[in-house]
């Protein structure tokens, strides 16, 4: 189901990442400080890399944070070459699978933790500094010749991809009356993605629950060829996929409700792409957060000064507010999560950390 009054818990969030609480376990973070209190409080962060370093940072996780970490870690290099980052996508579920096994020491992650992965974590005594990044508009997209799909209502969507769909609802004229009579071609991520469980909490109503007729990948380029090379397919992931894609793939306006609306910046600031704006993260394992080449790369992913990387890939930077204040939860090395292990929170947008 929904969560509610969800902006307001990510104010507190916001709140919580400035005014230092020691979120020790995912049940204990304080979220009654108020926006403006916090932003009286925010420490100065410097943006510039260091020098001189060498090691190897090793990240795994969702493909939906894989170009912010990859862009990041290109240019992080630049100054720092002594510096190894291996970078992989095993979607967030199994990137989570990873670093609560000590394996790695990032995970990108399109949602929060969640229980399961909570209870992992800390069966292996991995303690973890949760940091969102940016926001992303997870996008809808159709076959670039496709002449008949604009927008389509959130209602429309779930009757596509909910269980019961599942061997009954093939073809586009089911969905409506106004589509042709063609055969509908599904692409997805599986279930390891934690864009698969945010889109199915936020259209279907239940994370993790679908149709599985459909043709599903945890690389989001496969994605992407998939339905550049199927006329009658629809298919959704992060929008910077959509982004570097533009030419092979054609993007459908959400109806919520209050009208057809694209994902954009603007859109995603004003909260308007509504239910499918969302924040991500990276997760830092706080044994390696000391180490002086993780620190430096962690400072420097949320260094406000390099936001425009997070524009280059297509994705919404957050307020230079938020940035600050998560980096200094980073630098307090303050654990655990504030979605109280949840996982997929919706309606989480860049106005809702504007208000009180």
């Amino acid at each position: 189901m929904f969560v509610q009054n969800i902006r307001i818990a990510f104010v507190g969030y916001i709140a919580t990442l400035v005014l230092g609480a020691t979120a020790c376990s995912d049940n204990q973070a304080d979220t009654t400080a108020s926006f403006p209190e916090a932003v009286n409080q925010v420490e100065n962060v410097s943006s510039t890399s260091a020098t001189n370093l060498s090691g190897t940072i090793k990240i795994d996780g969702s493909s939906t944070v894989f170009p912010v970490s990859q862009v990041m870690a290109k240019e992080f290099q630049k100054a720092n070459s002594g510096v190894q980052i291996n970078i992989a996508f095993s979607g967030t579920g199994g990137g989570f699978k990873k670093f609560c096994a000590g394996e790695t020491d990032i995970t990108d992650a399109s949602r929060p933790i969640n229980e399961k992965e909570v209870e992992l974590c800390q069966i292996n005594n991995i303690e973890y500094i949760e940091l969102p990044v940016a926001f992303d508009s997870l996008s809808v997209v159709v076959n670039a010749k496709n002449d008949f799909v604009q927008c389509l209502k959130v209602s429309e969507l779930k009757k596509m991809w909910e269980p019961t769909a599942e061997g009954k609802v093939t073809n586009w004229n089911q969905i409506s009356s106004n589509f042709p009579n063609r055969p509908l071609k599904l692409f997805g991520p599986g279930k390891d993605s934690g864009t698969y469980d945010y889109f199915t909490l936020a259209i279907v109503g239940e994370e993790g629950k679908s149709r599985g007729d459909y043709t599903k990948s945890e690389n989001d380029n496969a994605l992407v060829q998939g339905v550049s090379q199927e006329q009658n397919s629809l298919g959704f992931f992060g929008y910077a996929y959509y982004a570097a894609n533009r030419d092979k793939l054609k993007l459908v306006a959400i109806n919520n409700g209050y009208g057809c609306t694209q994902p954009s910046a603007q859109t995603v600031a004003n909260s308007s792409y509504q239910p499918l704006s969302r924040p991500i993260f990276i997760y830092v394992k706080k044994s390696a957060a000391t180490r002086p080449e993780v620190k430096a790369f962690t400072n420097f992913y949320l260094a406000p000064d390099n936001a425009n990387l997070v524009l280059q890939v297509g994705y919404v930077p957050l307020p230079n507010i938020t940035l600050q204040s998560a980096n200094s939860r980073f630098n307090k090395g303050i654990t655990g999560s504030v979605f109280g292990g949840q996982g997929s929170v919706i309606g989480i947008g860049q106005k809702g950390l504007q208000e009180k």
